[in-house]
């Protein structure tokens, strides 16, 4: 990934993308470099007008799925929702179960206390 925010620096700041400026950017950033993978970047972006594919990329939605994924997507929250309420209305449960046994503990050691001091 750093390979290709290098060439998007490059671009940002108006600078030719070239194996020598990617590599620049690079060290600049102290990442060891490799130079066939710089190679295969810019043969990459050779036909590619990166401001149009950044456009391009920012109007696709989320998760990059189309309106069918946004329901499923939807939907498996609303499931998972679902799922953690009544998650949490058993933890609630649970714990109102606990409070009862602890006070039915104190209410039963008490009475013990009262017997011996009459």
């Amino acid at each position: 990934m750093e390979y290709i925010y290098a060439a998007l620096i490059l671009n940002e700041s108006g600078e030719e993308i070239t194996e020598d400026n990617v590599t620049g950017v690079l060290e600049a950033a102290d990442v060891d470099v490799e130079e066939s993978r710089v190679k295969a970047l810019i043969a990459a972006l050779e036909d590619v007008d990166i401001e149009e594919a950044v456009e391009q990329a920012a109007a696709v939605p989320a998760g990059g799925a189309g309106a069918a994924g946004g329901a499923g997507a939807a939907e498996a929250g609303a499931e998972a929702d679902e799922a953690e309420a009544e998650e949490e209305e058993s933890e609630a449960d649970e714990a109102g179960a606990e409070e009862e046994e602890e006070e039915e503990d104190e209410e039963a050691s008490g009475e013990g206390l009262g017997q011996l001091f009459g």
